[in-house]
């Protein structure tokens, strides 16, 4: 019998996965991309066109916006933004059977975060990132493993996915043990020609982008400024520091090992060059900003760790107003 995988969102990530997947041409693997729009319409008509290492390849696809047509799933890999989750989970239901895992490949804290963490916090339920605990209730946290994303991918048109560098979706369950279930998601994503590790801790993994998140995003959203402009500029970088050593301290409180020092992180970002965030280019577009996943959560965890944060604090302040008064927040 065939796996069968959903990818929610097939947007620039989601269409990539999504792409190599199909392309890749899995005899035991059922691939569906749930989308809306004219990307719809066109991956429907034409299928899904991936651009990639100065070559194009087209590929049929099964694409709808309607998961009732798909039934039930052996793996959704959510590819949304995170503040969009939470209202797409009553159409979300016909995809989940008994033993669907629900992989969430997203930015920031995820709301799972605390599910099968031993320690005083376990199965705390973070507001921030699941307002109303609406997937954890309609997802359940049985069901997820976790996913950091190290790709960068755009759609230049309807029905087009172009990538641009990296592609490595790093994996691991809540418990830290090594299911069935996520090593053979694993081997499939590395039959695909992706990069997919098991990871033993997902959760330092997810601190390790979200330590960059939480403070680069935010940052250049209030200044309209590159990664490697922030980095480069002594008195940014000097905020960029601050806010990275609270949350870091933040981490620490709730278990997360830290591999790398504050500078070498923001080494590593200044590397990237002239990058601008997706916070920042959600602004400019007027679309809704991943501020509670990416430093919201964040804010929540320090109130939850009697763990001081003023830089943090005031930066989540700003741009908070920022995003109100562009439409972008609330």
């Amino acid at each position: 019998m065939s796996t069968r995988i959903a990818i929610y969102g097939a947007g620039a990530i989601g269409g990539f996965l999504g792409a190599r997947l199909a392309l890749a041409g899995l005899d035991d693997v059922d691939v569906s991309l749930i989308a809306r729009g004219s990307h719809l319409s066109v991956m429907r008509e034409k299928g899904l066109t991936l651009h990639e290492g100065g070559e194009q390849r087209s590929v049929a696809v099964t694409a709808t916006d309607d998961p009732a047509e798909l039934g039930e799933q052996d793996y959704v890999i959510v590819t949304l933004k995170a503040h969009s989750v939470a209202a797409v989970v009553p159409a979300m239901q016909p995809l989940l059977g008994p033993e669907t895992a629900v992989v969430f490949a997203l930015n920031g804290l995820p709301w799972w975060y605390f599910y099968g963490l031993r320690g005083p916090y376990e199965g705390t339920r973070l507001a921030s990132v699941d307002p109303g605990d609406v997937q954890w209730d309609g997802i359940g946290p049985e069901r997820a493993i976790g996913c950091v994303v190290y790709t960068a991918a755009e759609v230049p048109l309807p029905g087009v996915v172009r990538h641009i560098d990296l592609d490595r979706f790093s994996l691991g369950e809540p418990s830290g043990e090594r299911s069935e279930r996520v090593k053979k998601l694993s081997r499939i994503l590395i039959a695909a020609g992706l990069t997919a590790p098991v990871r033993p801790r997902i959760r330092d993994e997810i601190w390790v982008k979200l330590w960059g998140n939480c403070s680069l995003n935010p940052i250049s959203a209030l200044t309209g400024a590159t990664i490697e402009q922030m980095c480069r500029d002594p008195d940014v970088r000097g905020v960029l520091r601050a806010v990275m050593l609270e949350a870091q301290e933040v981490g620490k409180r709730v278990g997360v090992r830290f591999g790398i020092d504050v500078d070498r992180r923001i080494a590593g970002a200044e590397a990237v060059g002239a990058h601008r965030t997706s916070m920042l280019q959600d602004l400019e577009r007027g679309r809704p900003m991943e501020i509670d996943a990416l430093v919201g959560s964040v804010a929540e965890l320090a109130r939850l760790t009697d763990t001081p944060t003023p830089a943090l604090d005031a930066v989540l302040a700003l741009v908070r107003q920022r995003a109100r008064l562009a439409g972008c927040y609330g």
